[in-house]
């Protein structure tokens, strides 16, 4: 991975992790505080900030390749903060590597975050328009409306940031998103953690840090008033007070021989220019038991492939409609087609979305070519692919066939890759 150090050569290691579409310059106001305790280890996403771009699959493919990096460089044992997919990536650490991870700080972050669906749409978006509707929604997700009025040339940055991304990267880590669900597992994080959250974040917000406040064992909530997703970059200030506070405070705990015992670090004087007063970290909440995750099967199995290709709402809107007819219907498809057939490795999916959407057209089974055709933008194809497709079935299975499947076609190519107003 890409990355940089700031502060003391044999100071503790502090790891931090950017969120979607940043680069390690959106921590740049934390660093003068908290490199003058820890060894500052900042990192880029695969293709963000000039990064490599190599895309990772997976929450755990980031976190693995972020553990390689540091084993080159000799770090075994660190504490970490990250915003949204940066704190995912921490918290998949701490679940999968507890032993290297000291203290945890997940900043405008969650175990789930939105819905796949949602994630797996962006991913179509930026295939088929490329980033620019990303960048330029990029401001009301991430800022207040005051804060983006009063300072342009923060937006502006934020902005290019976006559009300087690898688009494949992109949309590979909205699908690492996508998939991304520990809701089950927070009850196995055992380190000192801090929930940071922007009161006005709308993308990840009060709501979902409580959520992960509930499930960790030991872990505290701060909101910071006056900020939204990009808190660090919005209310610098106040951030930089949290993490000094709980990284001093849960390293003083920690009884690791690899971790020096830091003295308490009195949080500095805000700066004389006005910002909102900074957010009090709450007291943990008691911990419900840890829900042990149910053994996978092939029904399991093809659940959740049958969610990935074809997206929550339509599942659940199939499921709805189940009753005592039709239930042992919808299990045979969803043990067979999606647990075994779509499951195995033979073909990947962008394969499979063409030779079903082909065999649609040919069996005149149109009812079912909307939801692959949404399928099949969610694997991969672009419209240009998914219209050669429908070109090649006019030779082989008709005109008619064709046209029909054209007009589902073009109806939902047209409602899923049409950006956001």
């Amino acid at each position: 991975m890409q990355y940089r150090f700031d502060g003391p050569e044999d100071a503790p290691v502090l790891v931090i992790g950017p969120s979607l579409g940043t680069t390690w310059h959106m921590w740049d106001r934390q660093i003068p505080e908290l490199s003058q305790h820890w060894r500052v280890f900042r990192y880029d996403l695969p293709g963000h900030g000039g990064a490599p771009a190599h895309a990772a699959a997976s929450v755990a493919e980031l976190g693995d390749r972020l553990l390689a990096t540091l084993d080159g460089l000799g770090v075994q044992r660190f504490g970490y903060a990250g915003c949204s997919i940066g704190g995912a990536i921490g918290a998949d650490l701490a679940l999968r590597h507890p032993h290297r991870v000291a203290s945890l700080a997940l900043v405008a972050s969650s175990p789930r975050f939105g819905t796949a669906d949602e994630f797996r749409q962006r991913g179509v978006i930026v295939r088929t328009n490329g980033l620019e509707p990303m960048a330029r929604t990029a401001p009301e997700r991430w800022f207040t409306p005051g804060f983006a009025a009063a300072q342009p040339a923060i937006v502006e940055w934020a902005v290019q940031m976006v559009r300087t991304t690898d688009p494949g990267c992109y949309i590979a880590a909205c699908e690492a998103l996508a998939a991304f669900d520990i809701r089950g597992a927070l009850g196995r994080i055992g380190v000192p953690t801090l929930v940071l959250v922007g009161a006005e974040d709308q993308v990840t917000g009060p709501a979902e840090a409580r959520t992960l406040v509930a499930g960790i064992p030991d872990a505290r909530l701060a909101l910071v008033p006056g900020a939204s997703h990009l808190a660090p970059v919005e209310q610098p200030a106040a951030v930089s007070d949290l993490l000094l506070m709980h990284f001093s405070t849960a390293w003083q705990q920690d009884t690791s021989a690899a971790i020096p015992v830091l003295p308490h670090v009195t949080a500095p004087a805000a700066p004389s220019a006005p910002f909102v007063p900074v957010a009090e970290i709450a007291p943990a909440a008691a911990a419900p038991d840890a829900v042990a995750p149910t053994p996978d099967d092939r029904y399991e199995q093809g659940t959740k492939v049958r969610r990935e290709v074809l997206g929550d709402a339509h599942v659940d809107a199939v499921n709805a409609t189940a009753d005592v007819f039709t239930e042992d219907f919808q299990e045979l498809v969803t043990r067979y087609a999606w647990g075994e057939v779509w499951s195995r490795d033979g073909l990947d999916r962008r394969t499979r979305s063409v030779i079903t959407l082909t065999a649609l057209v040919t069996s005149g089974h149109l009812e079912g070519l909307a939801a692959h055709t949404r399928a099949a933008l969610r694997n991969g194809l672009t419209p240009a692919e998914i219209k050669e497709v429908l070109l090649q079935t006019a030779v082989y299975c008709g005109i008619p066939a064709a046209g029909a499947a054209f007009a589902v076609a073009q109806k939902v190519i047209q409602e899923e890759t049409t950006p956001p107003a």
